[in-house]
């Protein structure tokens, strides 16, 4: 009975001796082993031996991509405007032996780290430079932390502001503004396509006058050619004449219009054509020269001078 007690009691501290011999490491994750409490080394991922009851494991660190997201800071601005701003950071631990022991909590670190630089950086720039600047600022922070957290094991990645919240009054005014903007911007759209649309219009008038006036004088000049192809006789002219006086009367304004004098020439052709005599052209009379009469020449005693007989 003893030596089964025995044996059972053996069989206990083989297994705990196996459990604190043998140490599995999860992929990307580290583990920092010490020696009767000094750094020793650092377990890599996979299985690992340490010596019982000397070496002490402690707690797993992640090695992944790892993200924090801080809570909204209030920050002053230069033109003293508080406004407030919250943070995003990637950072990933490099050396899990400077992240255990050259630094407490790097995580808080991290944090303190990132409201100071952001105070540092937004007290120097006006609240419009603020808002449109983000990748200025975040450069800088991702500068200064990556710097700052080297020491650390840390590698900062990447520092993003997840959101700028200003003041109430300053966001009613920045919406005024922006409303404004966009109703000065539609009402410029508008008249620029008024315009356009005025000088289309005109443009068309003008080659549909063009083209108009083009089958005009294309019209007329068919005309002129088909008539003396044709070579047509008096009586034609004088009924196409007569057929246009109606024309010539047409309008609510045309109360007195005078009638030239070839009107009564031309019925008095249309009339013979239809009497079947031969319709006969007005002779040209050569305009007559009045007669020159000799100017007075004034003589010398100043009385009119005698005109000289032939």
């Amino acid at each position: 009975m003893a030596e089964l007690i025995i044996g059972l009691v053996a069989a206990l501290l083989a297994v705990v001796l196996v459990l604190r011999t043998v140490r599995i490491v999860p992929q990307a994750r580290a583990s920092n082993v010490e020696r009767l409490g000094r750094y020793l080394r650092t377990l890599e991922p996979g299985l690992n031996i340490v010596i019982p009851f000397v070496d002490r494991p402690r707690h797993l660190i992640d090695l992944r991509e790892q993200v924090v997201s801080f809570e909204p800071r209030s920050v002053i601005t230069e033109d003293n405007l508080v406004v407030h701003i919250d943070t995003v950071l990637y950072f990933q631990v490099t050396d899990p032996r400077a992240a255990a022991y050259e630094i407490f909590d790097y995580i808080q670190a991290i944090e303190q780290l990132t409201v100071t630089t952001l105070r540092n950086v937004i007290g120097s720039l006006d609240l419009e430079k603020v808002l449109t600047s983000r990748e200025h600022i975040n450069s800088t922070l991702r500068g200064v932390l990556d710097e700052a957290s080297g020491k650390w094991g840390i590698r900062v990645n990447r520092v993003e502001l997840k959101g700028i919240e200003p003041p109430a009054s300053i966001k009613e005014s920045m919406e005024k503004q922006m409303r404004a903007e966009r109703e000065k911007r539609a009402a410029i759209l508008a008249a620029e396509g008024q315009r356009q649309s005025k000088i289309l219009t005109a443009e068309g008038e003008r080659q549909a006058a063009i083209l108009r006036a083009e089958g005009q004088a294309k019209a007329i000049d068919t005309v002129f050619e088909a008539i003396h192809r044709n070579d047509p006789d008096p009586k034609l002219l004088a009924y196409q004449y007569l057929q246009m006086l109606p024309e010539l009367a047409k309008g609510p304004g045309n109360t007195f219009w005078v009638i030239p004098s070839e009107v009564t020439t031309a019925l008095q052709n249309v009339t013979k054509a239809f009497n079947g005599e031969v319709p006969t052209v007005a002779p040209q009379v050569p305009p007559q020269v009045p007669p020159q009469v000799p100017s007075e020449v004034p003589s010398d005693n100043g009385h009119n001078p005698e005109i000289s007989r032939g």
